[in-house]
């Protein structure tokens, strides 16, 4: 698809990740209609061009109506958060909702669609887990720290099957543990630890950070690839570490504490984006550019 012209209706385009792909649609041309619950809460969307409007992920309706006119499609709202493990809100939000965004995309006459799921979905966690690995599903045993990835994997396949009796185009992008300015989860516990005088710092650890930059630039480019229709990707690094994404830190002008203690953690979750890579082109920048974009970003909504 040429984005240039295209009319992308983005679902959570006020949201952390959200923000991004709006960007990186507008800048390769898109008028960008931003579905969302609260039109209100970034002003400056509609001061660049996007077209808001209003719509709940339960209101299929309203979605519907959102939706009228798009060329594509892309399904970003959802919710995960680091204090809130409760599975009836997260069924609610991610697989619910997820119901109801695919009903009024079919409603609306959409064909083309990119879901941001996530390598959550995956039943085992190991160093090269790659897209045709089992997923977690509605029969796995629920924990006090698995409701969002099991809510995120049973939404995934909802939208492919649904994506099949309906007949849409869809794509799946799956990141890891993205970071980036306005990021409500994992940079602001890290600028706490990081910003002590003293501090310690992991040494081995790596949980697959992304950069939200770099995940939008795969939604873009997924949108772009017509043989990414009926793939999912994979969208997260190269088994960098938290030692070196603290480094980065540094480096990029972020404060940080006189001095940090390393504290081995020998543990990796790794993941295979070569599929990403080699049919999208994309690729996951490193730590400090795009840390150093992170704080330009900031410096700049401050």
């Amino acid at each position: 698809m040429e984005l240039r012209g295209a009319r992308i209706a983005v679902t959570g385009a006020t949201g952390f990740l959200g923000r991004y792909i709006v960007d990186v649609l507008l800048r390769r041309g898109a008028h960008v209609i931003g579905v969302v619950r609260n039109p209100d809460r970034v002003p400056e969307l509609a001061a660049r061009g996007v077209e808001l409007r209003r719509a709940d992920l339960a209101e299929r309706e309203r979605l519907a109506a959102g939706f009228a006119g798009a060329n594509a499609v892309v399904s970003n709202a959802a919710l995960f958060s680091l204090r809130n493990r409760s599975w009836e809100d997260h069924h609610r939000t991610n697989v619910e909702g997820t119901t109801n965004v695919f009903d009024a995309i079919a409603d609306a006459g959409v064909k083309r669609v990119v879901h941001v799921s996530s390598v959550a979905v995956y039943a085992r966690r190991g160093t090269q887990v790659n897209e045709d690995d089992p997923q977690l599903g509605t029969d796995s045993r629920r924990t006090l720290t698995n409701a969002y990835a099991i809510s995120k994997a049973v939404s995934e396949q909802l939208a492919w099957r649904m994506a099949t009796e309906r007949a849409l185009e869809l794509t799946t992008i799956r990141p890891c543990a993205i970071y980036g300015a306005f990021d409500p989860n994992f940079i602001p516990v890290f600028r706490r630890l990081v910003t002590l005088p003293l501090t310690v710092m992991p040494v081995g650890l790596s949980i697959g950070m992304v950069y939200a930059g770099d995940v939008a630039e795969a939604v873009a480019l997924a949108l772009e690839t017509p043989a990414a229709v009926g793939k999912a990707y994979n969208t997260t690094d190269d088994r960098r570490t938290i030692w070196e994404f603290a480094q980065a830190w540094r480096e990029a002008g972020g404060k940080s504490a006189w001095l940090m203690l390393p504290v081995p953690v020998p543990l990796t979750f790794g993941y295979d984006s070569g599929r990403a890579a080699r049919e999208l082109g994309w690729r996951n920048r490193p730590f400090v550019e795009a840390l150093r974009e992170t704080f330009r970003l900031e410096a700049g909504a401050a």
